[in-house]
């Protein structure tokens, strides 16, 4: 088993990996721009999300590994990579436990802390929802505006929605198993784990996944970081400030 992804440009890898409930294809904008720039960038769907197997088992030590064995089936090495939130996480992992196959790391508005579950209106919601009943998008977004009454939140989520088959929609998320794991999501990286190349947090600063006060925690596990604060956004920094996200990733990362 292998990860789906879409492979964008050709130059030195840049691998992207999405946050919870996410896809590869939320990044496809910003990865064209990447690609434009003479760089093979990878949108990675990672597991139990997008295009890629469904498995049970779903924690930060196997969505590490699964990117290490991507990267070892598309024969990349040195890679720049970098993750949103949940994916942020993976990321993080990636780089601790694998640090000769990363060369720069980039996390985008996580901390390497514990996060508690705070999914619980968003999982109960695309739980309830009926396939039988809901045959269209519009009939989707209605009934899932209950649990989530932010409509860009709600259009995130249901990116996940597709044709089963004709007249049948459904989701691509396995979501009895992300529901059984949420509290995986949230986990804390290692105490031990150490990545020394170079790092850069990027945080919207209206969100609050990454304070001031993880400063600290942030130089214990990567020494070699900074943090860069993108101006009128939040969570989803890169999607609501994409020109300042883009223009802070290649100051850092500087493909060449």
């Amino acid at each position: 088993m292998t990860l789906h992804s879409n492979i964008l440009g050709e130059g030195k890898p840049f691998l992207i990996l999405h946050g919870f409930l996410g896809m590869s294809d939320n990044w496809k904008t910003l990865g064209n721009r990447f690609a434009a720039e003479g760089h093979q960038v990878h949108l990675v769907d990672q597991r139990n999300h997008g295009r890629s197997f469904h498995h049970n088992e779903f924690n930060y030590d196997v969505l590490a590994e699964d990117v290490r064995r991507y990267c070892e089936i598309h024969n990349l090495e040195d890679i720049v990579l970098l993750g949103h939130s949940m994916g942020g996480k993976t990321a993080m992992h990636v780089a601790t436990e694998y640090p000769d196959l990363v060369s720069k790391l980039l996390v985008a508005d996580i901390s390497p802390r514990f996060y508690p579950i705070h999914h619980d209106a968003i999982l109960n919601g695309l739980s309830a929802m009926d396939f039988s009943e809901i045959k269209s998008r519009g009939q989707a977004d209605k009934f899932l505006s209950q649990y989530v009454p932010e409509l860009g939140t709600r259009m995130f989520l249901l990116k996940n929605l597709y044709w089963v088959e004709k007249g049948q929609l459904g989701l691509r998320i396995n979501l009895p198993v992300l529901k059984d794991n949420v509290a995986e999501v949230g986990e804390s990286l290692p105490m031990l784990a150490k990545f020394e190349n170079q790092t850069l947090f990027l945080r919207g600063d209206k969100s609050e996944y990454v304070m001031p006060s993880d400063n600290k925690l942030i130089m214990q596990h990567f020494p070699k970081s900074e943090i860069v604060t993108v101006s009128n956004a939040g969570h989803w920094l890169h999607a609501e400030n994409p020109n300042e996200f883009y223009d802070a990733v290649m100051k850092f990362a500087t493909f060449s």
